[in-house]
């Protein structure tokens, strides 16, 4: 892939988490996606200008070193496959379990890592 400009990355949608500092008081704000790259502010209304400041000062000085920031984890494309190993023992569970409810072993884990996800946002 080509190397892209500081205006091209600026424009990708690196995520942004921002974090009420509740000993120091004020806000501390980082990108998860580009290491090190963080501010701090005691003004909710400058957060995302200081935000937009230290992400611009990251990429000009990553990119002046030769260093090629990866791209946000929201431009990662996902296949929706991977492989899974388990003991044959689940394995053989799962498709009985599944045969039983009259849909596939693939849909029968999918509802069951979707349960469990649901479980743990809920939670």
């Amino acid at each position: 892939m080509a190397e892209l400009t500081l205006e091209e990355y600026m424009k990708l949608p690196y995520p942004m988490v921002i974090e009420e500092d509740e000993v120091e008081g004020g806000y501390t704000v980082y990108y998860p996606d580009l290491p090190g790259c963080v501010t701090c502010t005691n003004e909710a209304d400058k957060i995302i200008p200081m935000a937009e400041d230290a992400k611009k000062a990251w990429f000009e000085a990553s990119l002046e070193s030769g260093y090629t920031p990866q791209l946000p984890d929201s431009t990662k494309s996902y296949s929706g496959k991977f492989a899974l190993r388990m003991p044959k023992s689940l394995h053989k569970k799962l498709a009985e379990q599944a045969k039983n409810d009259g849909v596939s072993m693939n849909q029968y884990c999918v509802y069951l890592l979707t349960q469990q996800m649901d479980n743990i946002h809920n939670s």
